[in-house]
């Protein structure tokens, strides 16, 4: 578990770890286990104070833009655009029947919990520097955690007059339950790939992993 040593954090208590990436689907097939729910309540409360007095010390916003300002960047599309970038959701423990199903609601989840481990170990001067260097970035750029990145994709391809594609390459799982993961071709080259539980939900994502590795 290495995606916190790029932050120079060390966790001493590794059981706090493993609680904070492990789901309650995991916990309830291994029944002495605990799951992150309680951790991610605590991360919740520390994420939004970080974020709070950062928008307070250093913007002038008054109270209802600082509130707008400060959901748009502890959203759940924000906390998993975090997540993803740092790298851990492949570190998420799932039980069997929910393996197929690791979405962003979950991921969210588990970055929060991950602050609550960080902050009960570490403190709240070390939770909040980690906070502050996976998020101000974002805030900095103004980054829209609400975009469409079909559109902004589909934008970006006619500019080029470049053709666009999304495909459907593995369909798993019972009829009610269903997991569609595509890739998404610009010019019959795989540029993102994504999975959802719809058609519409895969190829938002595999737009959006085109997307980012695009800004890169």
């Amino acid at each position: 578990m290495d995606f916190l040593e790029k932050y120079n954090i060390k966790i001493n208590n590794k059981k706090l770890l493993e609680i904070a990436l492990t789901h309650s689907s995991y916990s309830n097939e291994h029944k002495h286990l605990e799951n992150y729910e309680r951790l991610e309540f605590l991360g919740d409360a520390v994420l939004e104070l970080v974020t709070s007095e950062y928008f307070y010390k250093y913007t002038d916003y008054k109270e209802g833009e600082m509130t707008k300002k400060r959901a748009t960047f502890v959203c759940e599309k924000a906390l998993a655009t975090y997540a993803y970038d740092i790298g851990y959701p492949k570190y998420i423990k799932l039980g069997e029947g929910q393996k197929h199903n690791l979405n962003d609601t979950i991921i969210a989840d588990v970055f929060e919990a991950i602050v609550g481990a960080i902050y009960l170990d570490q403190g709240f001067m070390v939770a909040k520097k980690y906070l502050e260097d996976i998020i101000i970035p974002y805030i900095k750029k103004g980054t829209n955690f609400n975009m469409d990145y079909k559109t902004t994709l589909q934008e970006f391809v006619q500019t080029d007059r470049k053709s666009l594609e999304y495909e459907v390459i593995k369909e798993s799982g019972e009829a009610h339950n269903k997991t569609f993961e595509v890739v998404v071709k610009i010019d019959d080259i795989i540029y993102g790939r994504g999975i959802g539980h719809n058609k519409k939900e895969a190829e938002q994502m595999a737009a959006k992993d085109a997307y980012f590795k695009s800004a890169k």
